[in-house]
């Protein structure tokens, strides 16, 4: 770990990322291919000859694969050895559940148990919950879920909530009544994590049973994809829960599901990063298969250019998600799982990166859907059929920008944390501001000398981006004041703005990283993709830019900003075209995304 301070949540928007804070795949141990190995193996020698089975709902399969794949540890990487798991780093769970994203049911069912469904309890569970309850959810023999989701509540999870918990006469148990729905995993966990307001006002968690008397599931939901997953309704009719089952404190149910739900985000990335290269094996293996006019259509540069796009978004998903988890294990480090105040540090360490990990459920969950997307209409009409991958593919994928928290709803919750930290003074983000307005007129540039380096004009057109971020934020804060947060429209375009900022930045930190590892030859593919990518982007935020600065303001005050926002983001265009060329050379020679784990 570096001597340096790790930087804080949102503070790339401030200041040039660093690259030993930017942990990159190509930095993984032996130990870590190792367990993407065994992952990959077990989805294509164990999941995939069950596809059929998995996906017609028989659920004594997706049992028996899950209790499989905790045989082999790979449900375990959470859980402390101390619990029968194997305790490994952050980066270890994000390998699993990148590999997981091939196995679309299978994958949710995965996520739901590792993350959300068993980390209140690593983090919040007191010793004997944890001797418990752990063990037999690292071996896969007791299936966790996650029950928070209300009717009516929706996105106000919380402030919804109606399930209700009420101490018994004898003071022996909770006795909790509601109703909880879409609970992945709600027909077959063993354990569920329960959120209730104690005398309707406390809002908790609690560990319950499915064994314990007043606890039933309704009929599975029928959904459009996903269909091997277990979604149901999850009942509780004076439901008896032991005393003891109350996880963590009362009244602190809020910091459970915050912390957790953080938690899912990057997991989901993580899982939508690794369905996305998927998409992008089977796309580019029916291209370089199907011909046309006596030629594979994967010859054409029509299937060319979207293979090549494909990859260049799966490269900065991955970018994206192992810089995250790589600050979160930073952050974790030295945290003693048996300490008093474990569940304390985990809450600060993953709190702290929330902004990421929403940047990371947006940003992988929308790669995902453009990968399938392409995926299908690379098939043509054959990628409408059922016979065909890509057409559960496209189907599975749609729920990811539902699942943990809607995209709207991470899309608001960036630049409202960002803001928060600002008002709290963690981050000097008005400051910036302030010093961005006063020296906007006197910035020239025309002016500007760049280092003599790989990607330096790159570099430098992201740090403009950064700026331009500050500006809009800046200029909307001045406006709106504390009505700010009613302004969803301007918000979102900010959020867009922010998210590809830490995309370009991640991408280009990992292409360096490269270069200065193996040579500019050897690293040419990264430096192609982010050369492109970063081509594309600017145009993008500088849209977003002007549409929020023309929403803020009007008349010469509207065109002295847009005079500013010209300034930072002046740009010259690269020769895109080429570059996804070669990008696509190297996507078609390898048969799917060129970079290897």
């Amino acid at each position: 770990m570096s001597e340096k301070k790790i930087p804080l949540g949102g503070e790339f928007l401030l200041i040039p990322g660093e690259a030993e804070h930017c942990f990159v795949p190509e930095e993984f141990s032996d130990e870590h291919r190792m367990i993407y190995k065994t992952t990959v193996d077990f989805i294509e020698g164990e999941i995939r000859p069950n596809d059929e089975k998995i996906e017609k709902k028989d659920h004594a399969t997706v049992k028996k694969l899950m209790a499989a794949a905790g045989e082999l540890g790979l449900l375990g990487t959470d859980v402390p050895e101390a619990y029968g798991g194997l305790g490994l780093d952050k980066i270890s769970t994000a390998v699993v559940t990148e590999a997981f994203g091939f196995s679309g049911s299978i994958a949710v069912a995965e996520g739901a148990h590792t993350g959300i469904g068993t980390m209140p309890i690593v983090y919040y569970g007191n010793k004997e919950q944890k001797e418990k309850y752990l063990p037999e959810s690292a071996a896969g023999t007791h299936i966790h879920a996650f029950c928070l989701t209300e009717s009516g509540a929706g996105s106000d999870a919380i402030g919804g909530c109606r399930t209700k918990a009420a101490l018994s006469q004898d003071g022996k148990h909770y006795i909790l009544n509601g109703e909880k729905m879409f609970i992945t995993n709600g027909g077959w966990a063993e354990v569920f994590i329960v959120f209730a307001k104690i005398d309707g006002a406390d809002f908790s968690a609690f560990i319950v049973e499915r064994g314990m008397p007043g606890v039933s599931s309704g009929a599975e939901e029928e959904k459009m994809g996903i269909k091997g997953s277990s979604t149901t309704t999850v009942i509780f009719e004076d439901a008896q829960v032991p005393v003891e089952n109350l996880l963590y404190e009362r009244g602190k149910g809020h910091h459970i599901a915050m912390n957790v739900l953080d938690i899912g985000r990057y997991k989901l990335g993580a899982a939508a990063i690794g369905g996305a290269k998927d998409a992008l094996k089977v796309a580019c293996r029916y291209a370089k298969d199907r011909q046309q006019f006596g030629r594979p259509i994967s010859d054409f540069g029509a299937m060319r250019e979207k293979l090549a796009k494909m990859a260049m978004k799966c490269y900065m998903g991955e970018s994206v998600i192992f810089r995250t988890v790589g600050l979160i294990d930073e952050a974790l480090h030295g945290a003693d799982p048996t300490a008093a105040d474990y569940a304390d540090k985990c809450t600060e360490a993953i709190r702290e990166y929330s902004i990421e990990c929403a940047i990371d459920k947006v940003f992988g969950s929308e790669v995902l859907d453009y990968c399938v997307d392409e995926c299908v209409q690379i098939h043509g009409g054959y990628g409408y059929v059922s016979e065909y991958p890509a057409e559960r593919y496209y189907r599975d994928a749609r729920i990811n920008r539902i699942f943990e928290g809607t995209n709207e709803i991470n899309r608001l919750l960036i630049p409202g944390e960002i803001l928060k930290k600002a008002m709290k003074g963690k981050l000097p983000f008005m400051q910036a501001g302030q010093k961005l307005m006063g020296d906007i007129m006197e910035y020239s540039p025309l002016m500007v000398e760049l280092p003599d380096e790989p990607l330096a004009y790159q570099a430098h057109m992201i740090e403009m981006c950064k700026k331009a971020v500050i500006f809009v934020a800046g200029t909307a804060i001045q406006k709106f004041m504390q009505k700010l947060g009613k302004e969803q429209e301007l918000l979102m375009r900010c959020a867009d703005m922010i998210i590809e900022v830490f995309a370009m930045e991640s991408g280009l930190i990992r292409a360096r990283k490269a270069i200065a590892a193996k040579g500019e030859d050897k690293a040419r593919f990264y430096a192609d993709v982010v050369t492109a990518y970063v081509d594309e982007s600017i145009p993008k935020i500088d849209q977003w830019a002007k549409e929020c600065l023309s929403y803020v303001e009007e008349g010469d005050t509207l065109r002295t900003l847009l005079v500013g926002i010209r300034k930072l983001l002046k740009y010259n265009p690269v020769n895109g075209i080429a570059l996804r060329k070669a990008i696509a050379d190297k996507v078609v020679d390898k048969g799917g995304y060129p970079l290897e784990y």
